[in-house]
Order: C-alpha cells, then sequence, then structure tokens
C-alpha cells in the first residue's frame, strides 16, 4: 500500500507517518513546513519521500491508494497567525487533495476537528451534531474552514465517488507538540516547568476530553484498514476533566507550586467539549487505552527535555 500524507511533519502527522511505515506502507510527505519540523521526522527521513510543498498548490505526480489529509495550522496561536493562509489551506488544499484523489481514485481520510461543533449545545458531540458556531469570530477561519472542507470531501464523494472518511479530532497531546503553540496541555506544562503561573481563562470550568497520541493514531489506522464509501466519526477520548482539574494535576506530576490566575475568558471558547465515540467503537473496535495522568506524564517528560 502506498500512503500520502500531507502534513506529515506535524505533531499528529509525523506520529502518523511512523506508524504507517511499521505496518509496511510506503510513505510520501508533503508538508510546507510553516507549523511542523523535519526533527519529527529525523527518525525516518531515509525511509519516506518527502516534498516541501504548500498542499494549496501542488500534489506530487506519484499515485498513492490512501491520503491523509492532515496539513493545516491546529492550534489558535497558529492558526490566527495567518487567518487567511488557514482557511485557504483548509478549502483550496482539501480541494486539491480531492482532485488528487479523483484523478488517482485514491481513498481520502480526512483530519478534520471537534471545532466544527463550535460552543455545542449537544453534550457529548455526536456526529449528527450540525454545531453552533460563530462564522464572524477569530476562530472561524479554523472553524468554518475546516466546515467547508467536510463539505468539499462531501460533493467529491457524491459527485465522483471519491472514498472519504471524515475524521473530527479531538483534543490530542502528547510528545512533539510545540511548546509555543498555545494549546492548554503545552501551555500549562511549559509554564510549570518554568516556574511561572498558570494561566487559566475564565474560572476554568469549562471541559475538555483529552485523547493520548497514540490512541489517537491507532484509531486513524483502523480506519485505514477499515473500506468505507463515505463516513464521520469522532475520535478522542471520552473522559471529560475541567482546565482547573487539568492545571492541578500537571502541577501534582511536575512537582511544582507554581500559583495557578485566571485571565478573562477568550471569545468564543467553548463551555464544554466531549465526543460520543460510539461510532467508532462499533465499526473500529476502538477506544482510548492511556488514560490521563500516564499520557500526561510521558508528555512531560518530552517537554522536560526541550526546557
Amino acid at each position: 500500500m502506498k500512503a500520502l500524507v500531507t502534513g506529515g511533519a506535524g505533531f499528529l502527522g509525523s506520529h502518523l507517518v511512523e506508524k504507517l511505515l511499521s505496518h509496511g506502507f510506503d510513505v510520501i510527505v508533503v508538508d510546507n513546513l510553516c507549523t511542523g519540523s523535519l526533527s519529527n521526522l529525523e527518525s525516518v527521513k531515509s525511509r519516506i519521500t518527502f516534498f516541501q510543498e504548500d498542499v494549496r498548490y501542488f500534489m506530487p505526480r506519484q499515485k498513492t491508494d490512501i491520503v491523509f489529509h492532515f496539513a493545516c495550522p491546529a492550534s489558535p496561536v497558529q492558526y490566527q497567525k495567518d487567518p487567511v493562509f488557514t482557511i485557504e489551506t483548509s478549502v483550496l488544499g482539501t480541494k486539491t487533495v480531492l482532485e488528487y484523489c479523483k484523478a488517482h481514485m485514491s481513498r481520502l481520510v480526512f483530519a478534520s476537528t471537534s471545532e466544527v461543533y463550535g460552543d455545542p449545545l449537544e453534550h457529548p458531540q455526536k456526529e449528527t451534531y450540525f454545531g453552533n458556531v460563530n462564522t464572524l469570530g477569530p476562530r472561524a477561519c479554523y472553524d468554518e474552514g475546516k466546515r467547508a472542507a467536510e463539505t468539499f470531501c462531501f460533493i467529491y464523494n457524491s459527485l465522483y465517488k471519491v472514498p472519504v472518511t471524515i475524521v473530527r479530532i479531538f483534543n490530542t497531546y502528547g510528545p512533539r507538540m510545540d511548546p509555543h503553540d498555545g494549546r492548554v496541555v503545552s501551555n500549562f506544562i511549559v509554564q510549570s516547568l518554568r516556574g511561572g503561573d498558570l494561566t487559566v481563562y475564565g474560572d476554568g470550568s469549562q471541559t475538555r476530553s483529552f485523547c493520548y497520541v497514540s490512541d489517537l493514531i491507532d484509531g486513524i489506522i483502523r480506519i485505514a484498514r477499515h473500506n468505507t464509501e463515505f463516513e464521520v466519526l469522532n475520535l478522542g477520548n471520552d473522559e471529560e476533566y475541567s482546565i482547573i482539574e487539568l492545571a492541578k494535576t500537571i502541577l501534582e506530576l511536575t512537582g511544582c507550586k507554581n500559583n495557578i490566575i485566571h485571565l478573562p475568558p477568550q471569545i468564543d471558547d467553548p463551555v464544554r467539549r466531549k465526543p460520543d465515540i460510539s461510532k467508532a467503537r462499533r465499526l473500529l473496535d476502538w477506544h482510548p487505552k492511556v488514560d490521563l495522568r500516564s499520557g500526561l506524564a510521558s508528555t512531560i517528560e518530552y517537554f522536560r527535555s526541550l526546557i
């Protein structure tokens, strides 16, 4: 099997590349390195074909059996830095990928996001939920970009029979996270290890569900081996934690005595976020295995090596 991974030098993409290679895939990677790093692929660089290109305008000529489309800035700090680039990567980049899949009849696994649900009024969020998204807010370049990209996937499947699985990925963490990406796990760990205050936006009662990277990638591989013409699946951990609980757990695991300070709430920050993963359990026989404390411990050790 030949696989193409866009965004393959990023946090999730590089873990996926390694796992695909271990399963015997030949792998091509396309990444413009705007948020990814070649250091993430250092251990496998001799075993892959790499193109440093922008997915909005480039796809390789080689035919592949399956495409994993992961290219897009994914953290608020990254995607709000250049919102035009972010929404174009989601929309134009996905169209470029779909045209490639149409030409080669390659199967597509599209990395969407839990952000398509916005600040949800349904809890937990099922794949059938249409979401509650602000089209005019600072997060819209990412949220609406992914929603439009999902629509492109639906259109190409309907009109051209391109096989597509849309994966709505919930908060994922682990080694190779960028310490400056502004995500809550990396923020808390870096602040804790550097002896600074942990900054919580709002009162910290807002919730998230945190999935360790190995569990997420295991689900993606199971999707690759599950033949389907069109499917939408949530992947994430269905254990729910408040942000203040996360902060206290990280302080305990790092052994640090930092203070927790509260800042004004962020615009359009979801109040509750938890996936309904019953569909993935049923279709893929998949469920998360790594508990939060174990995953955080491994992630903290990774960040210690950087700081």
